[in-house]
Order: structure tokens, then C-alpha cells, then sequence
């Protein structure tokens, strides 16, 4: 498996769709096909938090959203827990700056897609010499979904980024809606990537087609 080009990375950013089974109202297998079906690009399970599954019934999970995900031919990336990804041969793996560090990361996945959370210009620069395969900048607005987010910092470092030349693929993150995904795409992000205006909206499907108009539209 070759390493994913910079081209294919920016269009699987478009719309970056993340959930766990507490970020749902519904079973989270059905929120999954419905965002799909609204034209979501990527998913990304993320088991995290109170009320997360862990152990067996996490595993049990993961492995039918990513049932649904190749039955859509849609990349499966896993948070954090590189061991879930490869026990899965998942397509690739997110990380924090508090989980285990890109690079040690990297070596363990190989060509699988590395993509990495950035708060500030010198995450990034690191990120990129880790070998991340996009960077996760955010949150960009105030989010209740993630317990430990930090505050809210807006589209500047996506700005900062672009105006230093640096080409990394980047998704913006954080209390992203269809009313503000907009300055995401403006500032030079290629795409957004949501939990909550997904997951817990009464029609994934049309909020995720809202959301996916919106970036195809700017882009």
C-alpha cells in the first residue's frame, strides 16, 4: 500500500465525519449510514469519553462501522489506539498531542493515513516532519462534545499556516455547523470535521449534505 498523496488527503478532508457510540441518540450504526449517505468522505471512530464502550463491545463496534464504512468504499481511521487499528488493518489512525508521538506512530502503521491535532505553528511544523498526513486544527469554535478541548481559537492558525506556504492538508474542528463552516474553507482549510452536528441532528443525512454542499461550493 502506497502512502496517500496530498491530492487524495484533500479531498477525503471534505467532510470528516467522527463519532463514538455516546456522541448518539440512535445506534450508531444507523447515524454511520445515514452520514455516508449524505456524503461524508471520511469517518473516524472515536470510543472515547463517559459512556464509551470499551474492551470486547468497543472492538464488537468498531468493527461494524467499518463494515459499513468499506460497504461505501469510505476510509475507517481510528483514534488514538493504534493496536484497535492495526487488530482491524483500519485505513489509518488520528492522534493528540497527548497520545504517542507521531513519529513512533508512524513507524507502527506504515502507509496507513496519519492525521494529527495541531493547536499551534510549531504542532504543525512537527506534525509534518512526524510524517502526519494532515493535521486536525481546532477547535476552531466553543464544543461541549470533546471533554478535554481546548479554547476556542477560531480560523487564525489555519490562516497562519497558509500565509507561512505550508501545503499540509487541513481540516478545521470544533463546533462546526452549517451556519459557520464557511470561514473553515476561506481561511484555507480543505475541509470540516464534525461530531455532534451530525450525530445528534433528527436527519444526519440532509445535515451532512448541508454540510457537504457548503465545502464543495467553496472549494
Amino acid at each position: 500500500m502506497n502512502r496517500i498523496s496530498r491530492i487524495q488527503m484533500n479531498e477525503l478532508l471534505r467532510l470528516y465525519f467522527i463519532m463514538g457510540s455516546n456522541n448518539c441518540k440512535i445506534a450508531p450504526q444507523a447515524v454511520l449510514e445515514q452520514a455516508i449517505k449524505g456524503g461524508i468522505t471520511l469517518f473516524q471512530f472515536r470510543e472515547k469519553g463517559s459512556g464509551s464502550f470499551t474492551g470486547d463491545e468497543k472492538v464488537l463496534l468498531a468493527k461494524q462501522l467499518q463494515a459499513i464504512c468499506k460497504n461505501y468504499s469510505i476510509p475507517f481511521i481510528v483514534n488514538d489506539d493504534v493496536e484497535l487499528a492495526l487488530a482491524l488493518n483500519a485505513d489509518g489512525v488520528h492522534i493528540g498531542q497527548d497520545d504517542a508521538s507521531a513519529m513512533e506512530v508512524r513507524q507502527k502503521i506504515g502507509n496507513r493515513i496519519l492525521g494529527v491535532s495541531a493547536h499551534n505553528l510549531e504542532e504543525i511544523e512537527k506534525a509534518i516532519v512526524d510524517g502526519a498526513d494532515y493535521a486536525g486544527i481546532g477547535p476552531i469554535y466553543t464544543t461541549k462534545t470533546k471533554e478535554d478541548a481546548n479554547t476556542a481559537q477560531g480560523t487564525t492558525l489555519i490562516k497562519e499556516i497558509r500565509e507561512k506556504g505550508i501545503d499540509l492538508p487541513i481540516v478545521g474542528i470544533g463546533g462546526i455547523t452549517s451556519e459557520n463552516a464557511a470561514p473553515v474553507i476561506n481561511s484555507g482549510g480543505n475541509g470540516v470535521s464534525v461530531i455532534s452536528a451530525i450525530s445528534l441532528a433528527e436527519n444526519p443525512t440532509e445535515r451532512a449534505s448541508e454540510l457537504r454542499a457548503i465545502v464543495d461550493q467553496l472549494i
